[in-house]
C-alpha cells in the first residue's frame, strides 16, 4: 500500500492566530485527530515489559527521563532529571552510564543542565543531549560528550532562546547522520518560540533550517524527536500534530503519516522498523487531544507504512494527566526495546 501526503482542512489553518495567544481550548483551535480506521490499538502486543532492571549509585533515586540509548557495547545510557524533573538546582551527574546487564558504571555533566530532554549517541559512542530550557544563564544547548564524558562540542548560546543561527528556544531532539551532519528539532512549546528543524555540518557550522509554526503540511508544531531510515530519510515527530514528517535531509517533504499515533520519540533500526512512542493522546478536548488514539508505543516498517505491534501503555485510561508511559525510546542491537518515562520515573525496558 502506497500512502500518500494528507493535506488537513482549512479549518485547522485559520486557527492558528488564536492558537498563538493559548485561548481557551476547543476543537477549532486543535489539529485535528489523527483517523482511526484501521483501529490503531488493535495490533498484537509481542513484548513483556520490565522496570526496575538498573542498579543506580548508592544513594540515587531515579528522576523523570526522556533520554535513553545504548552503545555500540551494548551498554545503557540514561540521563535523568537529577531525581526530579528538573537539574536547574542540582549538582547530580545527570548522564550515566550502566553495562548491559543494568550495574552502574559512571555518570558525568552535572551543574551544566537544566531540563535534559533529547538524546543521541552517534557510530563512534560519542554522546549527543539537548538542554530544553533557558534560565539561570545556561539551557537551551545541546553538547556532544565523548564516553568518557569530555566536551566535544557545543551547539546554542547558553541562557539565550532566540531565533538565530547559533540559538535554540528549546531543543527537543539531536540526531547525527551517517556523513556527520547533524540536526535538531528545535520547539516545545505550539505556537510560541520556534517550530523548526535546523541542519549543522559535522564541525556544528550552520547549514539550513526549515519549518514554522502550523498544521499545513510542511509546517510543524513541537518537533519533539527524529530519526532517520537506511535511504537516510529524516522522521520527525510531530507530535502537537499527531503525525510524523518525512522530510529529506535538505527539508522536502516527503510524507505525513497518521498511523503512528501522537509521537513523543522515534526510533529507526537497521531494519528500518519504526517504534514510536505516544505518551500523550487523550480524549477530552484540550492538550493531547486525540480520540480514538491508545498511549503506547507502536511499531511498523518505514518501507511499507504498515503497523505490525502495539505495546499499550500500562495506564489505560490517562485523562488527568499531560504524559504516561515512554517518551524517549531506544532500540538494542538485540533487539531490546528501551522506553524513558517522564511521569513514572523510570526506564522500562521490553523484550520478546
Amino acid at each position: 500500500m502506497k500512502l500518500k501526503t494528507v493535506w488537513l482542512p482549512a479549518l485547522a489553518l485559520l486557527a492558528m492566530p488564536a492558537l498563538a495567544q493559548q485561548p481557551r481550548w476547543t476543537v477549532e483551535t486543535l489539529p485535528p485527530p489523527a483517523p482511526t480506521t484501521p483501529d490503531p490499538n488493535s495490533y498484537a502486543n509481542p513484548y513483556r515489559a520490565e522496570a526496575g532492571f538498573l542498579k543506580l549509585s548508592e544513594g540515587r533515586v531515579m528522576g523523570s527521563t526522556s533520554a535513553v540509548a545504548t552503545d555500540s557495547k551494548g551498554h545503557i545510557w540514561v540521563a535523568d532529571r537529577c531525581g526530579v524533573n528538573s537539574c536547574a538546582a542540582s549538582t547530580l551527574d545527570p548522564i550515566m552510564e550502566f553495562d548491559s546487564q543494568g550495574n552502574f558504571l559512571r555518570a558525568f555533566g552535572g551543574g551544566m543542565f537544566n531540563f535534559p530532554h533529547g538524546f543521541f549517541i552517534d557510530a563512534k559512542d560519542n554522546i549527543w543531549i539537548t538542554d530544553a530550557r533557558v534560565a539561570n544563564g545556561r539551557g537551551g544547548q545541546v553538547f556532544k560528550f565523548s564516553p568518557e564524558g569530555k566536551l566535544l562540542l557545543t551547539l546554542g548560546t547558553a541562557g539565550v532562546a532566540g531565533a538565530g543561527t547559533n540559538e535554540f528556544s528549546e531543543p527537543n531532539a539531536v540526531l547525527v547522520a551517517p556523513n556527520g551532519n547533524i540536526f535538531v528539532g528545535d520547539g516545545h512549546e505550539a505556537g510560541r518560540g520556534n517550530a523548526r528543524i535546523m541542519k549543522f555540518g559535522p564541525d556544528g557550522k550552520f547549514l539550513k533550517q526549515w519549518g514554522s509554526h502550523g498544521f499545513a503540511p510542511n509546517q510543524l508544531e513541537v518537533p519533539h524527536a527524529l530519526a532517520m531510515d537506511s535511504k537516510g530519510r529524516l522522521f520527525v515527530a510531530d507530535r502537537w500534530n499527531n503525525r510524523v514528517q518525512v522530510f529529506s535531509q535538505n527539508g522536502k517533504l516527503l510524507k505525513s503519516w497518521f498511523q503512528f499515533g501522537r509521537p513523543s520519540g522515534l526510533f529507526i533500526d537497521r531494519n528500518d522498523v519504526m517504534y514510536s512512542t505516544d505518551s500523550e493522546s487523550r480524549v477530552p478536548v484540550g492538550y493531547g487531544y486525540n480520540p480514538g488514539w491508545k498511549r503506547g508505543i507502536r511499531i511498523g516498517s518505514v518501507r511499507d507504512g504498515k503497523i505490525t505491534a502495539f505495546i499499550p501503555d500500562a495506564e489505560p485510561e490517562p485523562d488527568k494527566g499531560a504524559t504516561s508511559g515512554a517518551e524517549g525510546i531506544w532500540v538494542g542491537r538485540d533487539g531490546t526495546i528501551y522506553g524513558a518515562q517522564v511521569k513514572e520515573r523510570a526506564v522500562v525496558r521490553y523484550t520478546r
